[in-house]
């Protein structure tokens, strides 16, 4: 059912107008109430500049690495993410200045990666957004940013909004990928295209001669355009799932391959594995222009 949904909303095949036509009322209505949310929302001010990086469409746009191309530009930086996929509840500081506090299972993958990125910011993990300011302020963050804070309407910030290059689907769920209107982009401060504003630069490290591409990201099928040619296979698992050591394993003698070939954000859950691990690694090369407009937010 999710690759179903996944392909429905990242390349539609004819079929999958069908369901689009039967969920659009339900979209409808999705996209009112999130517009009058955003409309009519009270807005928190904080002393402190918070800059959001997010997204109008589910799934993966870029946001991490843009991130971790943003953030180390500054010091005392403080990053908040909701923490997708951890197994905790409640707000968890991952990393103070660099230190990691906690394992994975307690931050989410994709907030371990931003920890190890940045050895010079903390990292904070919470449902509630505010809160995490909050305890960022207490401990002497001077700028914030928060992860996939678009829709976080409640808080007054400097929105960067992330776009794919191409967006086949515009509808908002369920028929679509978009969690609001896709002319809400107009409330952002900065809409950046990829291919125009960013450009993802792809490397890799350790490769084999036979590589079993095992992930757990939204959309994998958006990796095909950099994979190398020895790939003997490919295991995709939901968003931010955990993996098995033993059944990976197993699944590697199942295609002969030498090697597993993951992302930097499906590495962070294999810290103790004992399996020969290929890596992709993925940076964004951002333009000039963005820079200077953040630090003109900042410094104003």
């Amino acid at each position: 059912m999710t690759q179903f949904f996944e392909a429905m909303f990242f390349s539609p095949k004819w079929y999958h107008y069908v369901v689009m036509i039967l969920l659009f009322p339900l979209s409808l209505v999705y996209g009112i109430f999130m517009f009058l949310r955003r409309v009519f929302a009270a807005k928190n001010h904080f002393s402190i500049p918070i800059i959001s990086v997010g997204n109008l469409q589910v799934g993966g746009s870029g946001k991490t690495p843009f991130l971790i191309a943003l953030a180390s530009k500054y010091e005392d930086v403080t990053i908040i993410s909701r923490g997708y996929g951890r197994k905790s509840i409640g707000l968890v500081e991952v990393s103070y200045k660099g230190k990691i506090l906690v394992d994975v299972k307690q931050s989410g993958d994709e907030a371990m990666l931003l920890a190890h990125s940045l050895p010079n910011a903390s990292v904070i993990v919470s449902e509630d957004r505010t809160v995490a300011i909050e305890d960022a302020m207490r401990e002497g963050a001077k700028i914030i940013f928060l992860d996939d804070g678009f829709n976080r309407v409640e808080i007054e910030k400097y929105e960067i909004l992330l776009e794919p290059s191409c967006m086949p689907n515009t509808l908002p769920l369920p028929a679509g990928p978009l969690r609001e209107f896709i002319w809400t982009k107009r409330y952002a401060d900065l809409v950046l295209k990829e291919d125009r504003d960013f450009k993802r630069v792809v490397s890799f490290e350790n490769l084999s001669e036979k590589m079993l591409l095992v992930t757990a990201i939204s959309n994998p099928a958006r990796l095909d355009a950099y994979l190398p040619e020895n790939i003997v296979g490919k295991i995709y698992f939901d968003d931010h799932a955990y993996f098995d050591e033993a059944s990976l394993k197993e699944e590697m003698k199942k295609y002969g391959a030498d090697t597993l070939l993951v992302t930097q954000k499906d590495i962070v859950k294999m810290k103790h594995f004992k399996l020969p691990l290929s890596l992709m690694k993925l940076k964004l090369e951002i333009t000039d222009k963005v820079f200077t407009q953040v630090n003109h937010y900042i410094n104003r």
